[in-house]
C-alpha cells in the first residue's frame, strides 16, 4: 500500500474473531510501549490515520489502525448482502477489537480512537471493557449513550421519520436508512462517474472545502429539522448517494489544490473500494438501523463510559449535529469524564486528514492529562 509514509509498516494479523486484520502500525520498534487503537469509519480505511500515526509514535506510543471488518484487505467477513449480517453488529465490532489487542500481546491500551463509525464502536469497546480501553476519543460521531429501553406501554407512533420526510417536498429519506437498502452498494460501486471520482466528490461534499457546510444545532428529531442536514445526509428521495454527491465533484483546479487528499492519495481508497465494493462497510449500518441488534444494546440502557474521554470534530462538520441532542447527552450523561469537546477550524468531517496538525496536539494534551 503506497503512498505509505515513512515510520508505517502493513501487515496482516491472522485469528481474529475469524479475521484476518490488515494493520498499520507506527512506533513497533520499541517493545513494552503504551498502544493507542485507531478505528476508522466509513467509506474509509486505516489508512485514514496516515497523517497522525507516525507523530503519535513519536511521542512514546505504539500505534495501531487495523482495516475494520469489511473494509479493505481485511478477510474473513461475509460481503454479500443476504449473508451474516449479524457479525457486523456493534458488539462484534468491540469483539474484533479485542481479538486485536489480544493478537498484539496487549492486556490494555492508553487509548482507543475513533472516527466517524468508529466513533460508536471506540465508545462500546470503552463502555463494555474499561479495563483495556483505558481511555477513549470519540471523533466527529458524538455518542449519546447505550439505547434506552421502551417506556411501560410505549407503542410505535403511526407515522415514522420515514413517512415523514418522503412527505416533503421535495421528498426525502435519511442516508442511514438508504445506505441499508440491498441496491446502494451497486449505486456506488459501478457508478456512472466511477468509483474514484464519487470518492472525491463524495470527501469534498462532506469536508470543509465545501463552503456550505456551516453546521449548527437541530432543535428536534422531525423532518422539518432533519430537512436542515445536507443532501448527503438527508438525501432526494429518488437519487441514490451516487447522484448526489455527483453535482459537487469539485474542478480540476480545486482537485489539484486539495493538500488535505491529493490524487496518489485518493487512488488508495479508490484502489480498495473498486476491488471489494462498499457492502462490507454499508452492513454496519443494517445493523444499526435493525431494530433487533438495538434491543440487543439496551441491555446496556443507562450504563455510562466511566473511563477518561474527549470528542473532536471539524468545525464544519454537520456529524456533530445529524443526531439532535447527542452531542448534549454524551457530555451530560454518557460520559461521566469527559474532558470536553474541541471543534477544529479549517476541518469538515474528515478531521484528522484535514488538519492532522490540530488533531495530533489535541490528542496528545488529551493523553498527557
Amino acid at each position: 500500500m503506497n503512498p505509505l509514509p515513512q515510520g508505517i509498516r502493513s501487515r496482516f494479523v491472522p485469528g481474529i474473531n475469524g479475521l484476518t486484520m490488515h494493520v498499520l502500525e507506527a512506533g513497533h520498534e520499541v517493545a513494552n510501549r503504551p498502544a493507542l487503537l485507531l478505528l476508522h469509519g466509513f467509506p474509509e480505511l486505516a489508512y485514514s490515520w496516515r497523517k497522525v500515526m507516525v507523530p503519535l509514535a513519536d511521542a512514546g506510543y505504539h500505534v495501531i489502525a487495523p482495516d475494520q471488518r469489511g473494509y479493505g484487505r481485511t478477510t474473513g467477513w461475509d460481503g454479500d448482502y443476504d449473508g451474516d449480517v449479524g457479525s457486523f453488529r456493534m458488539l462484534n465490532l468491540a469483539r474484533d477489537a479485542l481479538g486485536l489487542l489480544h493478537a498484539l500481546g496487549y492486556s490494555s491500551v492508553a487509548a482507543v480512537i475513533g472516527h466517524d463509525f468508529g466513533s460508536p464502536v471506540s465508545a462500546w469497546c470503552a463502555l463494555l471493557r474499561p479495563d483495556v480501553f483505558r481511555s477513549v476519543v470519540l471523533m466527529s460521531a458524538p455518542f449519546g449513550g447505550a439505547p434506552l429501553l421502551p417506556k411501560a406501554h410505549e407503542t410505535a407512533p403511526a407515522r415514522s421519520i420515514h413517512d415523514d420526510l418522503a412527505a416533503l417536498d421535495p421528498p426525502r429519506k435519511h442516508y442511514q436508512w438508504y445506505y441499508s437498502t440491498r441496491e446502494a452498494n451497486e449505486n456506488m460501486w459501478h457508478c456512472p462517474q466511477g468509483v474514484h471520482a464519487f470518492l472525491r466528490a463524495y470527501y469534498h461534499h462532506k469536508s470543509a472545502d465545501w463552503k456550505q457546510n456551516q453546521p449548527y444545532p437541530l432543535e428536534s428529531w422531525t423532518a422539518p429539522e432533519l430537512a436542515k442536514l445536507p443532501t448527503y445526509y438527508i438525501m432526494e428521495r429518488d437519487k441514490g448517494m451516487a447522484e448526489t454527491v455527483a453535482p459537487e465533484m469539485p474542478s480540476p483546479g480545486a482537485i489539484a489544490a486539495c493538500e488535505w487528499l491529493p490524487e496518489d492519495e485518493l487512488k488508495v481508497y479508490s484502489a480498495e473500494y473498486s476491488r471489494i465494493g462498499f457492502q462490507g462497510g454499508l452492513n454496519w449500518y443494517r445493523c444499526m438501523t435493525d431494530p433487533k441488534y438495538i434491543a440487543e444494546l439496551q441491555l446496556f440502557s443507562g450504563r455510562t463510559i466511566d473511563v477518561p474521554a474527549a470528542f473532536i470534530a471539524g468545525r464544519n462538520d454537520w456529524g456533530i449535529y445529524q443526531v439532535p441532542g447527542a452531542i448534549e447527552r454524551m457530555q451530560k450523561s454518557a460520559c461521566t469524564r469527559m474532558s470536553g469537546c474541541d471543534l477544529i477550524e479549517g476541518a469538515g468531517h474528515w478531521v484528522q486528514q484535514e488538519q492532522p496538525e490540530q488533531v495530533t496536539a489535541r490528542l496528545l494534551k488529551f493523553l498527557s492529562g
